[in-house]
C-alpha cells in the first residue's frame, strides 16, 4: 500500500483520470476510426495536427491510448508542459530508442511528431523528473511510447495549486494572510483585546503577502497552469 508521501506517477494519475472519464469501449471504437479513415481525410489530419502515424490498431495497447483533453487536465493538476520533443533539454535513456524502435518495428512505420509531457525546466535545463514520449495518432489522441526518470514528489499538485487559476491563488493568499495574522500577538501592538485590530492586522498581512505574490508572478513572468500546460515560452 503507497502512503501519502510516495512519489507520484505521473503515468498512473493519467491513466486514473482517462478511466474516470472515459468509457474504454468507447475510446477504442474511436481509435479504430481514426485509424481507418481514408486517405484525403488522413491526409487532412496529418496537415492539421502536425505529425501523424499510421498505427495497426489490433497491435495497439489500450493502456497506452490518451486524449489530449486528459492530457491537458493532468498537465494544469501537476503544472506540466505537453511540448513537442524538439524542445526537450533532458537526456534520453537507452530505453526510450528501444521502445521506439520496438514500436517501429511492430507497426512497419517511422514514428513522428513525438511529444513529451514533464516539468518546465526539462524543457530547459537537464533534470530526471518523469518524462512521458508521446506519439501522435491524429484527431486528439496519443499514445504513451515510454515512461522515464523518477515519479514526481507526492505534494507537487498542492505546491502547484496556487497557479491553477487567479481563484486558486487568491484562497492561497487569503488563508495564508490569515494563518500569520493569527500566530502574530496582538500585544504587539495593542494592550486592549478587540476583535477589530485582529481584522486590521489581517488586511495588513494579506496586503504584504497579496504584493509579493503579484511580484513574483509579474517579475518572473509566471502564468496560471491552463496558460502555460502546452506554452513553448519558459517565462510563461
Amino acid at each position: 500500500m503507497k502512503s501519502m508521501w510516495s512519489r507520484v506517477n505521473i503515468e498512473e494519475k493519467l491513466k486514473t483520470f482517462r478511466d474516470k472519464n472515459n468509457h474504454g469501449e468507447q475510446l477504442l471504437k474511436e481509435v479504430y476510426e481514426i485509424l481507418n479513415q481514408p486517405s484525403d481525410i488522413l491526409e487532412e489530419l496529418k496537415s492539421s495536427n502536425k505529425g501523424y502515424n499510421e498505427f495497426q490498431f489490433d497491435l495497439l495497447d489500450r493502456d497506452k491510448i490518451y486524449h489530449i483533453d486528459q492530457i491537458k487536465a493532468i498537465c494544469i493538476s501537476y503544472r506540466l508542459r505537453f511540448l513537442s520533443a524538439k524542445y526537450f533539454k533532458g537526456t534520453y535513456p537507452k530505453q526510450v530508442f528501444e521502445a521506439v524502435k520496438k514500436i517501429e518495428d511492430e507497426h512497419q512505420i517511422k514514428l513522428q511528431g513525438f511529444k513529451i509531457v514533464a516539468p518546465s525546466k526539462l524543457f530547459k535545463l537537464e533534470n530526471a523528473d518523469d518524462p512521458l514520449l508521446f506519439a501522435p495518432m491524429g484527431n486528439g489522441y496519443f499514445y504513451l511510447i515510454h515512461k522515464w526518470g523518477k515519479d514526481l514528489h507526492p505534494l507537487r499538485k498542492y505546491l502547484v495549486l496556487p497557479f491553477k487559476s487567479f481563484l486558486h491563488l487568491a484562497i492561497t493568499v487569503l488563508a495564508l494572510s490569515w494563518i500569520v495574522a493569527s500566530l502574530i500577538p496582538l500585544e504587539l501592538f495593542t494592550p486592549e483585546d478587540d476583535s477589530v485590530y485582529f481584522w486590521i492586522l489581517f488586511l495588513f498581512v494579506f496586503k504584504m503577502i497579496g504584493t509579493i505574490a503579484i511580484f513574483y508572478g509579474v517579475a518572473l513572468g509566471k502564468n496560471f497552469n491552463p496558460a502555460i500546460w502546452n506554452s513553448k515560452y519558459y517565462n510563461s
